[in-house]
């Protein structure tokens, strides 16, 4: 059985990746997309993922990205959310 990570260091997994693939869960929470319970979930999922060592590497290459990586096992959740937020209508010149 893996041993969970770290509780802070998966909160920290989490959000990074959602930088990385500009979901922004604050909107999301917001906008009733992304419960406490739901974003609990993401950070549990993210303790467990055998890949999360790989993660912080992943992220240190990679500012921005389309999705998250296929080894995420949050990658379906970052998608959701971000398809579901509204796209911002007002475009920098």
């Amino acid at each position: 059985m893996r041993v969970m990570g770290k509780l802070m260091d998966h909160v920290r997994l989490v959000a990074r990746m959602a930088g990385a693939t500009r979901t922004d869960l604050v909107a999301a929470h917001a906008q009733g997309e992304l419960t406490q319970r739901d974003w609990a979930k993401m950070v549990q999922t993210c303790r467990r993922c055998g890949w999360s060592d790989e993660c912080a590497d992943w992220l240190d290459c990679h500012e921005t990205a389309e999705s998250a990586p296929g080894q995420c096992p949050n990658r379906a959740v970052f998608e959701r959310l971000r398809t579901a937020a509204p796209q911002n209508e007002t475009q920098e010149a």
